[in-house]
């Protein structure tokens, strides 16, 4: 079973204190509904969201990451939304907006799956949480890209650029990919956080592609890996 931190009398009273009333019940039938059993130790907290460990009946280990409703910057989540024709008919409201984001979280994780990129598996989502599997490497959670670097950095290259390439093919663009949300496990990337993910075929899903290539190019460059972007952009939409 993956390490995680032990939990504290400090990681309690955050636990408390960050969540209102309505996350709390949101949280309550999450476990009622037996996707997670409580609350473990706190991975990230953050203005935007918190992320915790939590564990699952048989003692398996996923995450819980819970967006706050008040504090959540629900005008930059619906810059992304609003070109996403499956969400035309959406209200410019914060708790629908962020409703919306964890849902989009959850279905592109799905199509992501179903075209064979490694991402984690979507168990459930609720409101403004959303429970997944959490990927380990070991007995430890699997490190982000950037605080774990492969020991063959142009094979691992040519993994994330594979990932790209499927992420397109399955019409979509992950529109926020860096070393930040890759992780290595095992020498194997794993995209994570997708909920901004957008619909390549919208309104800046080419600026966003680029923008994905640029960011993961520049940080395998000093690797001493071949990351030249238009050569990467072509093996990407290429047929």
């Amino acid at each position: 079973m993956p390490k995680h931190p032990r939990k504290s009398g400090k990681d309690l009273k955050i636990r408390h204190n960050v969540f209102d009333e309505f996350t709390n019940r949101t949280i309550y039938k999450l476990i009622t509904g037996g996707y997670i059993e409580g609350l473990e130790s706190p991975l990230f907290i953050g203005k935007e969201s918190n992320v915790f460990t939590a564990h699952a009946k048989g003692h398996d280990l996923r995450i819980v990451k819970i967006y706050r409703l008040e504090s959540c910057d629900f005008n930059r989540m619906y810059d992304y939304i609003k070109a996403d024709p499956r969400y035309t008919n959406i209200r410019k409201r914060r708790r629908n907006i962020v409703f919306a984001w964890v849902q989009r979280e959850y279905r592109n994780l799905m199509i992501a799956r179903e075209h064979g990129i490694l991402v984690p598996l979507p168990y459930a989502f609720m409101n403004n949480v959303l429970v997944l599997e959490c990927i380990s490497s070991g007995d430890h959670i699997a490190p982000k890209l950037k605080d774990a670097l492969p020991r063959n950095p142009g094979q691992f290259f040519t993994k994330v650029v594979e990932g790209m390439r499927k992420l397109h093919k399955a019409g979509l663009v992950h529109a926020d990919l860096s070393p930040f949300n890759i992780l290595n496990r095992d020498e194997q990337p794993v995209f994570i956080d997708f909920s901004q993910a957008t619909e390549y075929d919208t309104h800046g899903g080419e600026a966003y592609l680029q923008r994905d290539i640029r960011n993961v190019c520049a940080f395998f460059r000093p690797l001493e890996v071949d990351a030249d972007e238009a050569k990467v952009r072509k093996l990407i939409t290429g047929p």
